[in-house]
C-alpha cells in the first residue's frame, strides 16, 4: 500500500508503534502535537490544511494510540525527533521535504528535527514550545513544575493539572479533541523532560531563516508564552501572533490555518542530509 496516499496507520519505531493519519495530496506538511495531546486536537485544521496539502498528524509515543513496547518511561526529545524523521522515511516521496508545524513540546521536536535532518524538512513553524530553561527565571519555573510532579504523585490527575494551569494565566484547560485523557502520562513522564530540554539555538542560527516562532494572541500575559519570546529574540526571528492561546488552532482553525499557510510562504527551505537515528 502506498502509505503517502492512504488514511495512515500505525508505524513501528524502535520502542512504541505510532498512530499517524494522512489527509489530501499535495505538499507534505506535518502536525506535530505536544504536552498531552495527540492527533485529533488537529482534526479541524487539517481538514482546512488537506485543501491544498498532503497533511500527517500522529500521536506522540505514549499518547493515546501511539503504545510504547515496554513499560512507561521519561520521554526524551531526541526520541521523539528519530520518531518524526521515520514517520517522515515512511509518507515522504524521495526527496521530498515537509513543511512542520509544532505545537508546545511538538515544536521542540520540529526544532530538534530540523537540526539532526535539515534534508528532511523546508521550514518550521514552532507555537509556543514549553522549554522554560531559556528564561531568565529558569530555576523558580523548574521548581514549580517539579512541585506539580509532587502534587501527582501524592493527590493525584485533577490537584496536579489545575495548579499547572497557571502556567496559562490559571484558567481551567480547554476542552480539546482527543482520542484519549493522556494526562496521568504527562505529568508521570513528560512534563519534566520536556519543560528542561533546552533547543541548540547555536545550531540552529544558521537555518533560522526557516523557523518561525509563534505565540497565541491570547497568551500575551501566559508564562506558557515566555519561552516563545526568548527563542525568537535568540535566532533573531520576530515573534509571529497567532489567533487564540496555546491551542488557538483547535478553536480558531480557519483562521490559524490562513496564517499558517502565509507564514510558510515566506519562509526559505534549505539542503543537507543525515539518517535517522544520528
Amino acid at each position: 500500500m502506498d502509505t503517502r496516499e492512504s488514511g495512515g496507520g500505525t508505524l513501528a519505531v524502535p520502542g512504541a508503534r505510532l498512530h499517524y493519519e494522512v489527509r489530501g495530496k499535495g505538499p507534505l506538511l506535518i502536525l506535530m502535537a505536544g504536552g498531552n495531546s495527540d492527533a485529533d486536537v488537529f482534526g479541524g485544521l487539517a481538514a482546512v490544511l488537506s485543501s491544498g496539502h498532503r497533511v500527517v498528524s500522529y500521536d506522540p509515543r505514549g499518547n493515546s494510540r501511539s503504545v510504547l513496547d515496554g513499560p512507561p518511561a521519561d520521554q526524551r526529545i531526541e526520541v521523539h525527533a528519530d520518531d518524526a524523521c521515520r514517520l517522515l522515511d515512511a509518507v515522504a516521496a524521495p526527496g521530498e521535504r515537509a513543511s512542520v508545524f509544532g505545537s508546545c513540546s511538538g515544536g521542540l521536536t520540529a526544532l530538534e528535527l530540523l537540526r539532526r535532518h535539515p534534508d528532511r524538512v523546508g521550514a518550521v513553524v514552532v507555537h509556543e514550545p514549553p522549554s522554560l530553561s531559556l528564561l531568565p527565571d529558569a530555576e523558580d519555573r523548574l521548581a514549580f513544575i517539579d512541585e506539580v510532579h509532587a502534587l501527582f504523585r501524592g493527590e493525584g490527575v485533577a490537584g496536579a493539572m489545575a495548579r499547572f494551569s497557571s502556567l496559562f494565566g490559571g484558567r481551567s484547560a480547554p476542552v480539546l479533541p482527543e482520542a484519549q485523557d493522556n494526562s496521568a502520562f504527562f505529568l508521570a513522564h513528560t512534563m519534566r523532560p520536556f519543560t528542561r530540554f533546552v533547543p541548540d539555538v547555536a545550531a540552529l542560527a544558521p537555518m533560522a531563516a526557516r523557523i518561525a516562532v509563534a505565540g497565541g494572541r491570547e497568551s500575551r500575559t501566559h508564562v506558557a508564552r515566555r519561552p516563545a519570546v526568548v527563542l525568537a529574540e535568540r535566532l533573531g526571528r520576530e515573534l509571529v501572533e497567532f489567533p487564540g492561546g496555546h491551542s488557538g488552532y483547535a478553536k480558531w482553525p480557519q483562521e490559524f490555518a490562513r496564517l499558517l499557510l502565509a507564514v510558510f510562504d515566506a519562509l526559505p527551505t534549505g539542503q543537507g542530509r543525515a539518517p535517522c537515528g544520528s
